[in-house]
């Protein structure tokens, strides 16, 4: 019998972090560090026996292709990989015919995209379960890997704060509402006009009101970083945005992860980053590869929390 909490069991898509209430999303976290100490044991079962994950990529991939791929050979099923220039999502085919075949053949379908709109539109047309594995506007994968990578080192983590010191971005957005979902403190520090937007901050006060946790926008990366149990970044110039990126490395230039900065956070503090990293920019090497950073660690994590989310959402999956 499945040791699935009942929560979870009807979890289906996952999209974004902010579709998810506290209680379910904690769930979901609970198990994967169930499944991760299951798997160190060798206690590993294969859930998903000769199931088949259809993997849809729009942008390159490193941590979500390998992560979903190998958890899928590691629970007995298998991952097919749909390049953009083999199925041209939108232009080669409309999103609703591909979504169909796809659902027809296969269990599940994790996507990798530009516009989130595509993500939405496969959910709404798939009758098997849609996986975000990033878009333009979430990027609920990296926040669940986050969030597991911060319990562990940590243990209990509410009341804990986390600087976000960068873009306002995908990476920030998911972040923040996993943040106020689990009790943590979320402080984002970004130069004007690469703020998360207003109605984003809105809906994570509204949470962190319930939590009793706070958001905080400021444009001074070591005000954010004071006192800080973890320190976060990302890339200040993502994929997409290339034609930018003299303008961003100009505006965020007082916004680098340095030890300097680092000065200004708990000593106990942990240092992260999604990746790629642009090393020396956004952070330098002392810090990136110093002792206060979990950077590896989170990226391995990305494998056991997206497999224990395809184990969740494909388990009951009919062929």
């Amino acid at each position: 019998m499945s040791d699935i909490p009942k929560n979870l069991r009807a979890l289906r898509n996952f999209l974004a972090i902010s579709d998810f209430d506290a209680g379910t999303l904690n769930s979901l976290l609970d198990l994967c560090l169930k499944r991760k100490e299951e798997f160190r044991h060798g206690r590993l079962r294969p859930a998903l026996q000769n199931k088949v994950l259809a993997m849809i990529f729009q942008k390159p991939s490193l941590r979500t292709r390998l992560g979903f791929e190998t958890a899928m050979v590691q629970l007995g099923g298998h991952a097919i990989n749909l390049e953009e220039h083999q199925i041209g999502i939108g232009q080669r085919e409309h999103i609703g015919d591909i979504t169909r075949v796809l659902a027809s053949m296969c269990d599940g379908i994790m996507a990798r995209v530009f516009a989130h709109q595509i993500i939405v539109e496969l959910a709404a047309h798939s009758s098997k379960p849609v996986i975000n594995g990033l878009s333009d506007w979430s990027h609920p994968c990296q926040a669940l890997a986050d969030l597991m990578t911060i319990r562990e080192r940590f243990g209990q983590v509410a009341g804990r704060k986390l600087a976000y010191i960068g873009d306002g971005n995908n990476v920030a957005r998911s972040l923040m509402h996993a943040c106020v979902r689990s009790g943590l403190h979320f402080v984002i520090a970004a130069p004007q006009g690469y703020a998360l937007d207003v109605g984003t901050i809105e809906a994570g006060l509204t949470e962190a009101d319930r939590q009793g946790v706070t958001i905080l926008q400021t444009e001074d990366p070591h005000e954010a970083a004071e006192h800080a149990d973890v320190v976060y970044t990302d890339v200040w110039t993502s994929m997409g945005q290339e034609a930018e990126s003299a303008a961003r490395e100009h505006a965020f230039a007082r916004f680098q992860v340095n030890a300097a900065l680092m000065e200004r956070a708990r000593p106990t503090a942990i240092v992260m980053h999604c990746l790629p990293a642009h090393r020396n920019v956004e952070i330098t090497d002392e810090v990136l590869d110093g002792p206060q950073s979990i950077v590896f660690e989170q990226a391995e994590n990305r494998l056991h929390s997206q497999r224990t989310l395809l184990e969740v959402v494909m388990t009951h999956t009919a062929h």
